[in-house]
């Protein structure tokens, strides 16, 4: 018997996934069905699916898989979303807890826009003159010129599939300083293997980058799909009280025969 679900699309920052309340427990986690759904010719299309599921401590569970069908680590632009799907069925008011892979995350909702507290940042790593730090997810920090015209695909996957990161893998950002408090980031993500229109955890990794070692605690990041800011509170080299805000919109919503 052919079994119908109703999803919701959601974007955040130009980031999109499809949306799945799954407290009922009765989505089949299969790897080819989610790479179909995420399909953007053969089904609904998103950089990710998103279940949301109940959880005894917190709000609700965040249950991420990127579009290549598998489950992955955390997703930044994919929390915001979350939240405001959470919002929408009415689980909570303005504030949540939700957990996610990496752990417990605090949100905030006021008028689209979701303010997600990240986890916290032990240091940055070296790669020749590049960063790699963990946001939730592995990423890979590169400052460039003329980001707008950077071969960000070539590059970035050049980068992913190196000897260093083949087998994990890794997101690799590039980054523009375009104005005081302000960068420019573009990302190529694994999983998706290839360049979205934004990355949450990417964009809160080339934050703490460029936040390192300067005495400010927020700075405003562009991105392909529109605008984030990054809060964070900086101890020698580690990072506290990580925040990140932008908004988080409800596309469209449907019915699909699996």
């Amino acid at each position: 018997m052919q079994k119908t679900i109703e999803f919701y699309k959601y974007q955040g920052t130009g980031n999109d996934f499809v949306m799945i309340d799954n407290r009922d427990l009765q989505f089949p986690k299969e790897k080819e069905l989610i790479e179909k759904l995420c399909d953007r010719r053969f089904g609904i299309g998103g950089d990710g699916l998103i279940l949301l599921e109940d959880d005894e401590n917190s709000d609700f569970r965040m249950v991420y898989y990127n579009s290549d069908g598998n489950e992955s680590t955390m997703c930044g632009n994919g929390g915001r979303c979350i939240v405001a799907f959470a919002h929408f069925l009415d689980i909570f008011e303005n504030t949540a807890t939700f957990e996610a892979v990496d752990g417990l995350h605090e949100a905030e909702i006021h008028n689209g826009i979701v303010k997600l507290k990240m986890i916290d940042v032990a240091g940055i790593n070296k790669d020749g003159d590049h960063s790699v730090l963990n946001t939730g997810s592995p990423h890979f920090v590169q400052y460039v010129e003329d980001l707008e015209h950077f071969k960000v695909y070539d590059q970035g996957n050049k980068i992913r599939n190196s000897a260093t990161y083949r087998n994990e893998g890794i997101n690799v950002n590039f980054v523009e300083e375009i104005g005081d408090h302000e960068i420019f980031v573009r990302t190529y993500e694994r999983g998706v293997e290839d360049e979205t229109l934004s990355c949450g955890t990417g964009a809160t990794a080339a934050a703490l980058v460029y936040l390192k070692d300067r005495d400010e605690n927020m700075v405003n990041v562009k991105v392909l799909g529109g605008n984030l800011k990054v809060y964070a509170e900086q101890h020698g080299g580690s990072f506290t009280e990580v925040w990140l805000e932008g908004p988080a919109k409800q596309v469209f919503r449907g019915k699909i025969d699996l």
